[in-house]
């Protein structure tokens, strides 16, 4: 099958789109990327997303329209990568849509007297459906979280496909809004890929660059504004005791909990400690690659023996964070997806395209390993194209 991946992450930066050729099934199965491209969303709708993703006040009616306005927006981003690609959209067999995630309560928390974990990825797809004729599988979280899981991440399952070897214990890390890692130890069976996410990353840095900016730039590229500032350790080390650092995996957060609250909190703290825009941007860096180091140290490499991790993700092409990393972890071998011939921008995208094939066939894709999940379940709802 020639499958699309769609997948919007935390940052709400765009829809980053995958094509790829999958035949076969577990332990079988054969996946190549073909092409991936990027589509940017409009600056208006970014907001609205952000502001929505945020916990701000909105009507049922603005989020319907919302949900439905980005059916459209993903179908047409489907579209336009077709035309890039020069594929036909007949000659495309299926979607899978992440969508974009507004709202992720992994832990059950009361509501009504009882507790309740929910997820809310908008983004209709059967809207996406039939307006590219193609048939789409979306919605794949809310069927791991009725199991008693997470609903994250889920990416796991296609860094176990990729990683894995016979001789090597690798962690896939991918540094997007959040930084998320997958534990493949060496010749590791599913039932022992483990994942969690590790804290912020890019999610933090954005907004940041954005708010010392006034909007102007979006993301400190290459590093350039952290590369300017000066390290402050007592501010690094408040930031660094956040309980969620503490929780033991399986965890998942995002922005509800590293978002526009958590940047005031950290323009307080620059305040108290007379830092700099370029000095705030710079601990912001300095503490997605600690809380990724910390993570590995307390609850990774105790138990499994790790030789590569291999990152993906916009914050891949971040020196300041690799550095870090390499400096903090040297005997392990950190090497950009690249090398493994999946582009550091398409991971992600290509992993909802895995998970949409599995999904077609009927078949679980979800490592309760990763998720904390009771059982294997199959994701995603499908939403067949009209008729030809």
């Amino acid at each position: 099958m020639l499958v699309l991946g769609l997948m919007s992450g935390t940052s709400a930066d765009g829809i980053d789109v995958a094509l790829a050729r999958i035949s076969g099934a577990p332990p079988k199965l054969n996946a190549k990327l073909l092409s991936h491209t990027s589509v940017k969303f409009p600056a208006a709708l970014r907001k609205e997303i952000l502001h929505v993703a945020e916990g701000r006040l909105i009507t049922a009616n603005e989020l319907s329209q919302l949900n439905f306005r980005l059916g459209e927006i993903f179908a047409d981003a489907a579209l336009k990568a077709c035309k890039r690609f020069r594929v036909a959209p007949s000659r495309v067999d299926l979607i899978g849509s992440h969508g974009q995630t507004v709202f992720h309560q992994g832990r059950p928390a009361f509501f009504f007297g009882r507790k309740v974990a929910s997820t809310l990825q908008i983004g209709e797809p059967a809207v996406i459906a039939a307006r590219t004729g193609i048939t789409t599988v979306g919605d794949f979280r809310p069927a791991d979280v009725a199991l008693g899981g997470q609903g994250a991440p889920l990416v796991p399952y296609a860094d176990y496909l990729l990683y894995r070897h016979a001789k090597l214990g690798r962690v896939s890390l991918n540094l997007g809004g959040i930084a998320n890692i997958t534990v493949i130890p060496a010749a590791a069976k599913p039932s022992q890929i483990f994942a969690f996410d590790t804290g912020p990353a890019n999610m933090l840095i954005d907004a940041l660059v954005s708010h010392f900016s006034r909007g102007k730039q979006r993301f400190d590229k290459d590093g350039k504004m952290a590369m300017t500032g000066r390290r402050i350790p007592a501010l690094l080390d408040e930031l660094m005791r956040d309980p969620y650092f503490r929780e033991k995996p399986p965890k998942s957060t995002g922005r509800e909990y590293f978002g526009g609250a958590y940047v005031k909190k950290i323009l307080a703290l620059g305040e108290r400690h007379r830092a700099k825009p370029a000095d705030l941007i710079r601990a912001a860096t300095i503490l997605t690659a600690l809380s990724i180091v910390d993570a590995l140290s307390s609850f990774v490499l105790p138990i499994v023996k790790i030789h590569q991790l291999v990152v993906s993700g916009g914050g891949a092409r971040n020196p300041l964070i690799l550095a870090q990393l390499e400096a903090a972890l040297p005997e392990i071998e950190v090497l950009p997806s690249h090398k493994f011939g999946i582009p550091e921008d398409a991971k992600e995208a290509f992993a909802f395209a895995l998970l949409a094939y599995e999904s077609f066939h009927q078949r679980a894709a979800n490592l309760p390993s990763a998720t904390g999940a009771r059982g294997a379940a199959i994701l995603g709802k499908l939403c067949y194209a009209p008729p030809r």
